[in-house]
């Protein structure tokens, strides 16, 4: 296990300043393994269980939020003129540098994930693993048998580009409305996709990642960490950390 300054350490648990975080270790309220601790220098294991004035301090290496993202908001971290994802959540981890695993469009709704861990972030948006993700969309005409057929084919897009088989599902009741499965991420993807059959997209929500399905209960802007099972079947899809991918990658 690695390990860490005290007060490097103490800052990242408790969401403190360092400087702050010096200073309540010096004044004799940081405890170690239960031990009181007064060099904020220490060198500590970064899995050792503090405590700061007599309250133990829960606290992960690492961040995964399921976010059910409104329209209106950016996913990226930060922007000068928008609000962003990341935004909905600075408040509750004001030193944590989150940003989204992948991206939806400005009006686009449902799950983002937030996490400050770049290989498993990296991963999800690479191309060699293919990782499902499923919409619901609603669109501007009935979806067709066609349609269907094209999706599953694999539909080759206006400027020639061929995307890989995709599932569609349209529901019976509502010919307009259809659930889509996408295994790629390419730009604005699903609206092109169903523009080559002259169908225009009114609304698209994602509604799960790599077999982890949204949280109904969070409703628009809630947030909540992935739970060990979530993030169990997230690194299960994906195995091995895949390379690097590009973030500007948008879906939708």
């Amino acid at each position: 296990m690695a390990q860490m300054r005290l007060d490097k350490l103490l800052a990242q648990a408790a969401e403190l300043p360092r400087s702050k975080a010096r200073r309540e270790i010096l004044a004799g309220r940081v405890t170690v393994d239960g031990v009181v601790c007064r060099q904020p220098d220490q060198k500590v294991e970064s899995d050792a269980a503090l405590g700061l004035a007599g309250r133990p301090l829960c606290w992960q290496q690492q961040i995964y939020l399921m976010v059910d993202k409104p329209a209106g908001l950016l996913s990226a971290s930060r922007d000068a003129s928008c609000r962003t994802v990341v935004d909905l959540v600075r408040d509750q981890y004001p030193r944590r540098a989150l940003f989204p695993a992948g991206r939806l469009d400005k009006d686009s709704t449902g799950f983002v994930l937030l996490t400050d861990d770049g290989p498993l972030a990296h991963a999800l948006l690479s191309p060699k693993h293919h990782v499902e993700k499923v919409y619901r969309v609603t669109l501007d005409c009935p979806a067709t048998e066609e349609m269907r057929r094209g999706f599953a084919q694999g539909v080759t897009l206006v400027d020639g580009q061929r995307m890989l088989p995709a599932g569609l599902e349209i529901d019976s009741e509502d010919p307009a409305g259809v659930t889509v499965t996408l295994h790629q991420g390419v730009y604005h993807q699903i609206k092109r996709m169903f523009g080559v059959y002259g169908a225009g997209v009114v609304t698209l929500r994602r509604v799960a990642i790599g077999g982890v399905a949204l949280d109904p209960t969070l409703g628009p802007g809630g947030s909540r960490p992935l739970t060990a099972a979530e993030l169990a079947r997230l690194r299960g899809v994906l195995g091995e950390l895949g390379e690097p991918a590009d973030f500007a990658r948008q879906d939708g």
